[in-house]
C-alpha cells in the first residue's frame, strides 16, 4: 500500500488534509506524539481529537515511532501526527553537550530510515505528517539548529521513501509527487 507524506508549515492546514486523505480508508489508526504541557496544548490536542471520528483507533506515544507490523488486520490505515512532533520530544532530553556531536542526529536518521523500511512492506496505507522548516530562517539557538538540520534531513529522507507528497500552504494542497 502507499505511503503518503504531508508537509507545510505551523498551522498551514496539513493535518485536516491528512485526516480528510485518511477519511478514504475503512479503518484508522492515528499516531499522535502531542505532549500536554500547558493550557494552550490541550487546547490544540483536543481540537484535534475533537475532529477525528470516534471510531478511529488511537497511539499516543511522545518518543517511540509506532511499529505496525502487528495492527496489519485491525486497520486499513494509519496516519502519523506528526514527525517533527516526535522529533521535538526527542531533542527535549538532549544536552548542549550531546547537540554538538553528530552522534544523536546520526542515530536519529537511522531510526527514521529503519521506520521508513518497515513501512514500506506495510499491508496498509501509511500517511505520514511534518511540518516543513525550509521556509524560515535559521535558528538562533544549537538546539533550534540541531532541530532543523535533522528535521530537514527527516523529511527529505520520507518524502523519498513516499510513494505521494503534497506540501499544504494556507489550507490548500500541492501534489509535489
Amino acid at each position: 500500500m502507499p505511503i503518503t507524506y504531508v508537509t507545510g508549515g505551523i498551522r498551514s492546514g496539513k493535518s485536516e488534509f491528512a485526516e480528510r486523505l485518511a477519511l478514504n480508508e475503512e479503518s484508522i489508526l492515528y499516531v499522535g506524539f502531542g505532549v500536554i504541557t500547558d493550557r494552550e496544548m490541550l487546547d490544540r490536542i483536543d481540537q484535534h481529537q475533537k475532529r477525528r471520528p470516534v471510531e478511529w483507533g488511537l497511539i499516543e506515544n511522545t518518543t517511540q515511532l509506532p511499529e505496525l507490523k502487528n495492527i496489519q488486520d485491525q486497520y486499513k490505515g494509519v496516519l502519523v501526527d506528526c514527525l517533527s512532533t516526535w522529533l521535538a520530544n526527542r531533542c527535549m532530553d538532549l544536552s548542549e553537550e550531546e547537540l554538538k556531536t553528530n552522534l544523536h542526529l546520526e542515530a536519529i536518521l537511522c531510526e527514521v530510515t529503519e521506520w521508513l523500511d518497515q513501512l514500506k512492506q506495510s499491508q496498509q496505507h501509511i500517511i505520514i505528517v511534518s511540518s516543513e522548516v525550509g521556509l524560515g530562517g535559521v535558528a538562533l539557538y544549537r538546539l533550534g539548529r540541531f532541530y532543523q538540520d535533522v528535521l530537514g534531513k527527516m523529511n527529505q529522507l520520507t518524502a523519498q521513501a513516499a510513494d505521494q507528497a503534497y506540501a499544504v500552504f494556507s489550507g490548500l494542497p500541492l501534489m509535489l509527487k
